[in-house]
């Protein structure tokens, strides 16, 4: 977790350009069967487009890149493959929660999910959604999600200016803090209230992070370095 670095970014550049992808052309028979094969236990998952980043760079504050569109099939078999094709990455953004007595919220996803049982940030692949003339926009994206997800609305919280990218392999998480009006645990209860007047909600839980203790193995390795982070900080900045 100490070798993930937090990269504060002030803002994002990013591009739609569509190109084919080649990994998912040459391995089409194999990405449906692998696909098929999931759908026997998660009936539910959907073969939706997605994007996928094809060129990146951060430099001076600012990470600028370009997306291509593919289909959720291939996206899935590629990250359960171990990114065999290092042309592209996985550049998605979260939507790091954070309530008014300072501590985060994370969602534990539902078991008939891709990433059944992990706890993150609200978040989401970007898709075409995101797209708005030539520009793929991922504030948009990450809104959307913590709406859908938590049921909170971007009148209700206050997303805060600039990013942080935390780069581990062939994915990059971009952390938009979101301040939340109300404290944790009200914020808890009431996500969980939306939580169960859903059908099929995709998350199973909501989990408040207020200390590095509270930090477990579900955590994606730079969500955790992310939180330990953050809250590292602000232990300081209390004690100073």
């Amino acid at each position: 977790m100490d070798d993930i670095p937090i990269i504060p970014l002030a803002r994002l550049d990013l591009r739609f350009e569509p190109a084919p992808w080649r990994f998912a052309l040459e391995r089409r028979t194999d990405i449906d069967a692998h696909f098929a094969e999931l759908r026997v236990d998660k009936p539910e998952m959907w073969n939706g487009r997605v994007l996928l980043m094809r060129r990146g760079e951060i430099a001076d504050g600012v990470l600028t890149g370009a997306y291509l569109e593919t289909d959720f099939a291939s996206f899935i078999s590629w990250r359960d493959w171990g990114y065999p094709d290092k042309s592209v990455r996985n550049c998605f953004p979260m939507a790091a929660l954070r309530s008014s007595d300072g501590a985060f919220l994370l969602a534990e996803m539902g078991a008939h999910t891709a990433t059944a049982g992990q706890i993150y940030f609200a978040a989401g692949t970007p898709d075409p959604n995101d797209v708005s003339g030539e520009t793929v926009d991922l504030e948009r994206g990450v809104m959307r999600e913590l709406t859908e997800e938590t049921g909170l609305g971007r009148a209700e919280v206050a997303p805060e200016p600039g990013w942080h990218a935390t780069p581990l392999g062939q994915r990059l998480a971009l952390m938009k803090v979101v301040q939340a009006r109300e404290d944790a645990i009200s914020l808890q209860v009431r996500i969980r209230a939306f939580l169960s007047s859903q059908e099929q909600p995709e998350l199973a839980d909501i989990r408040i992070v207020r200390s590095i203790d509270d930090l477990e193995p579900r955590m994606p390795p730079y969500v955790a370095a992310f939180l330990a982070n953050r809250l590292s900080l602000a232990s300081a900045a209390e004690s100073a």
